[in-house]
């Protein structure tokens, strides 16, 4: 099966977007955690629409002037990951939720670790907002692209999570 690849340039390193064709299936930083690793089937297209309306999207994000994504995304996992990713999208720009709250609302109270593997392996980072998930204690905990990056992306949505981060490092 061929894998059509762009890269986007973007405050946080590059990104490298992935897609079947019809659909974004992966979106992934520069030194992420669980990047699949391209291959003679990957083929590079960045005149693909699909890349192109993802490429404007995340650069208005980038830009504060979105906060909601249309470009179409087809992750592909678990029965239950697909849960935790589905549900990852329902929360708000420059919010966030715990592991814990997170595993509430996909009716699982006592999977909040499980929860935690499930937002570590998200193959479509920002778009399907695992960033948004922080410990119970309010602290940053676990991104695959890591804590610098989260921190970044939290910040540009306003979130006091990352305000409080902040002053903590200070």
């Amino acid at each position: 099966m061929t894998v059509l690849y762009t890269v986007l340039d973007s405050p946080i390193d590059p990104l490298t977007l992935t897609s079947d064709g019809n659909s974004l299936t992966g979106l992934y930083m520069e030194m992420h955690k669980g990047v699949p690793v391209a291959d003679e089937s990957w083929v590079r297209n960045d005149d693909d629409e699909l890349f192109l309306l993802a490429k404007r999207e995340l650069s208005a994000y980038f830009n504060r002037s979105l906060e909601s994504f249309t470009v179409p995304i087809r992750p592909t996992g678990t029965e239950f990951q697909m849960r935790v990713w589905h549900e990852l999208t329902k929360i708000p720009f420059g919010r966030v939720i715990s592991y814990g709250e997170l595993a509430h609302r996909i009716g699982n109270p006592k999977a909040s670790r499980a929860v935690g593997l499930a937002n570590g392996q998200n193959p479509i980072s920002i778009i399907v907002p695992c960033h948004r998930v922080i410990g119970a204690s309010g602290k940053l905990t676990g991104y695959g692209g890591g804590l610098e990056r989260k921190a970044f992306l939290l910040d540009l949505e306003g979130s006091m999570a990352a305000k409080q981060l902040t002053l903590v490092q200070l």
